[in-house]
């Protein structure tokens, strides 16, 4: 969410800022400087109304402790009341209005976030080898559903397209990815692991910038009001909602692995086949709590996290800069790290790393005291997918299948998986 303050100080630059993403933000811009204009001077004139009020009161105590008549003033003081009930409840309204749009604007990006639409993205640098054969290789699907590790019709038997079934060593497959994952993030790296709910509340996930812009790509249960998290992001962003963290707290690292629910509806083709596109999948999520000072480089040092992991298994992998009309709505600035998946011929997200600055802490309202006896600040939030499973999984299966069909298993997880191929003849 937005600083208040700082909107009404830097209107027109932040209103360039989000003009940047695609939006045209000056009619809510001018709604809300008038509801906080008719706001401030609303409590400008209750304050005013309350101190007359104060001193009436005493004046009328005065009166009556002389013996004198003060019903008339008691007269004045009743309407006084009336009136300042009435401009309460107009700052009240007002204040309802600023907060109901001010919740509905997205995070202004950074100044080196390119400006632009997706068009405008800029790959950063690129690594691994392009992955080459002396046959034609074959999508995933084609590839899982042949060895027998993935099962699409019955997963949209279960529970309708898009909700695969992943099958003996496909389960153990992406069982040895997570495991190496968290392990890499909580030995290496310095995260915490969490199990976290997979249900959360509205305001949790209004907190994150889900609600209420994304409601329609959610999954909610009305009878209990509760949301499938569409990333583990959301109930770990929470953790400390309304807490003031002391500095020598951060910077908290959190990691955990959990289904993430989303209602994707895909693009026509080839997108929906396979693992592409799915309406649940498992992803193992990195979120900071950083100081202002070091979230640009918190940032670059989670991306970093993220690309190791895919150097380790071997992909071709690049890093994009998104353009400013590409951000999510929450984000300041994000890097989609893709890798190549030579099957499909397609270049698939598997992570995006994204700084929001204040935007998601002011709306948890998750702060630090820098030093005791400080003003309390807001931190700065940082997450990033390191790594989402199920394009890891396509692009995996396709990068080291052999002619024969089976599927070689990355060094990096011979240990964790307990063996070095998937067989074709075995199934």
């Amino acid at each position: 969410m937005l600083d208040l303050a700082d909107l009404r100080e830097r209107t027109e630059e932040i209103g360039a800022a989000l003009a940047s993403r695609g939006e045209d933000p000056g009619v809510v811009l001018r709604r809300i400087l008038e509801a906080d204009a008719t706001r401030r001077e609303g409590l400008t004139e209750v304050n005013d109304l309350k101190a007359r009020r104060n001193a009436t009161s005493k004046r009328i105590g005065e009166l009556k402790r002389a013996g004198e008549d003060a019903s008339a003033i008691i007269v004045e003081m009743r309407d006084l009341g009336d009136e300042i009930d009435r401009i309460d409840e107009r700052v009240r309204k007002a204040e309802a209005e600023i907060e109901a749009l001010l919740v509905g604007l997205p995070n202004p990006p950074l100044p080196d976030v390119p400006p632009g639409d997706e068009s405008a993205n800029r790959v950063v640098h690129a690594r691994g080898d392009i992955p080459t054969f002396d046959f034609e290789p074959r999508p995933h699907w084609e590839l899982a559903e042949a060895l027998g590790i993935l099962d699409l019709p019955r997963g949209a038997r279960i529970s309708g397209s898009g909700f695969p079934v992943l099958v003996g060593d496909g389960a153990r497959l992406q069982r040895a990815l997570i495991a190496f994952f968290l392990d890499r993030h909580t030995r290496e790296s310095g995260y915490v692991e969490l199990r976290v709910p997979y249900l959360v509340t509205t305001e949790s996930l209004t907190g994150t910038g889900q609600l209420p812009k994304f409601a329609d790509e959610s999954y909610h249960t009305e009878r209990d009001d509760l949301w499938a998290i569409p990333t583990a992001e959301v109930p770990i962003t929470n953790m400390h909602r309304g807490e003031i963290l002391d500095a020598d707290d951060l910077p908290v690292r959190y990691t955990s692995c959990s289904p993430c629910f989303r209602r994707e509806a895909g693009a026509a083709g080839r997108d929906t086949r396979g693992l592409l596109r799915v309406h649940q999948f498992d992803k193992v999520e990195l979120v900071r709590y950083e100081t202002p000072e070091r979230s640009a480089d918190a940032l670059e040092e989670m991306t970093e996290e993220a690309e190791w992991l895919l150097d380790a298994l071997g992909l071709r992998w690049r890093r994009v800069l998104l353009a400013t009309g590409d951000l999510g709505f929450s984000s300041a600035k994000t890097y989609d790290l893709e890798v190549w998946a030579p099957g499909v011929e397609q270049w698939l997200e598997v992570s995006s790393v994204s700084v929001f600055t204040d935007f998601q802490a002011r709306r948890v309202d998750i702060r630090y005291r820098p030093a005791p006896g400080e003003k309390p600040r807001y931190v700065h939030t940082l997450n990033g997918s390191a790594l989402a499973l199920p394009r890891v999984m396509a692009a995996l299966l396709e990068t080291y299948q052999r002619a024969d069909g089976g599927v070689d298993i990355p060094a990096v997880l011979v240990d964790y998986i307990g063996f070095e191929r998937i067989e074709a003849a075995e199934r």
